[in-house]
């Protein structure tokens, strides 16, 4: 599965439930399934850095025009969330994206969601990873910004089956 390239580092550790500032967004380079077709081949690896490994659940689409995929990424001794998204609904939806820990820790960021159809990235903080890689799980949720909306859109880092 093709890794993304060029996403900044940001290292923050918080308790349970808190929220980090605001959520990245970037253009996709390799991302998995059809978001990484969009983006073009990556790089050759020159095998001097290891790669991250990724734990990704399906791409789903909502009828509004949000299309995203949640995963969990760890390499080496961190581990984050990310998500890849589209967003062709017209407006610039609220979205949440929480990587999920053995032991009840969670980390939230709010995702800054523009009103364009360009493929796009969210990242939560680097944290150190507890556990194995199936201990943690990305959740991300797409709502009208209003509050009053409906949910548009959640996808997990569970892959179908799990």
């Amino acid at each position: 599965m093709p890794v993304p390239s060029g996403a900044a580092d940001r290292n923050a550790e918080a308790p349970a439930g808190d929220q980090v500032g605001d959520g990245r967004t970037g253009v996709l380079e390799g991302a998995p399934g059809a978001f990484g077709d969009l983006a073009g081949p990556r790089p050759p690896s020159t095998g001097l850095l290891p790669a991250p490994i990724l734990r990704c659940g399906p791409e789903l689409s909502s009828p509004d025009g949000v299309e995203a995929q949640a995963c969990v990424v760890v390499l080496g001794r961190e581990v984050w969330g990310r998500t890849y998204y589209r967003n062709a609904t017209g407006t610039a939806p609220s979205a949440v994206l929480s990587l999920m820990a053995p032991g009840g820790r969670s980390l939230r960021v709010h995702c800054a969601v523009e009103s364009g159809d360009e493929p796009a990235v969210c990242e939560t903080p680097r944290r150190p990873r507890r556990g194995d890689l199936d201990e943690h799980e990305a959740i991300v949720e797409f709502a009208a910004r209003s509050g009053d909306g409906p949910l548009l859109l959640r996808a997990g880092s569970n892959p179908p089956g799990d």
